[in-house]
């Protein structure tokens, strides 16, 4: 399992590589621009959509974006909850 910490915007490369790379057992998190993604609807959360990945979204980069009250209230993850995600998995990936 690999936790990948995507922050690159939807148009970006970058996000399009890391939705190829990750496997079907891997976590995703969204940060920073990333974070557009998870907006029900939007063509980044189709493509997400279209990968079998636990996917979260770091609270304060959401509420900092001013989206976090479109979003399902158990994809959002504050710092403890990352942390905490990131001792449980072994491999861990940055995009940006």
């Amino acid at each position: 399992m690999i936790l990948h910490m995507l922050s690159a915007s939807p148009r970006n490369a970058a996000f399009a590589d890391c939705l190829r790379v990750a496997g079907d057992d891997d976590v995703l998190v969204l940060l920073g621009d990333a974070v557009y993604a998870a907006v029900p609807g939007s063509e980044g959360a189709q493509a997400i959509a279209a990968r079998p990945l636990q996917v979260y979204v770091l609270a304060s980069d959401a509420a900092a974006a001013g989206i976090n009250d479109r979003l399902p209230p158990d994809c959002l993850l504050d710092m403890d909850g990352l942390v905490t995600l990131s001792e449980t998995c072994p491999r861990q990936m940055a995009w940006y």
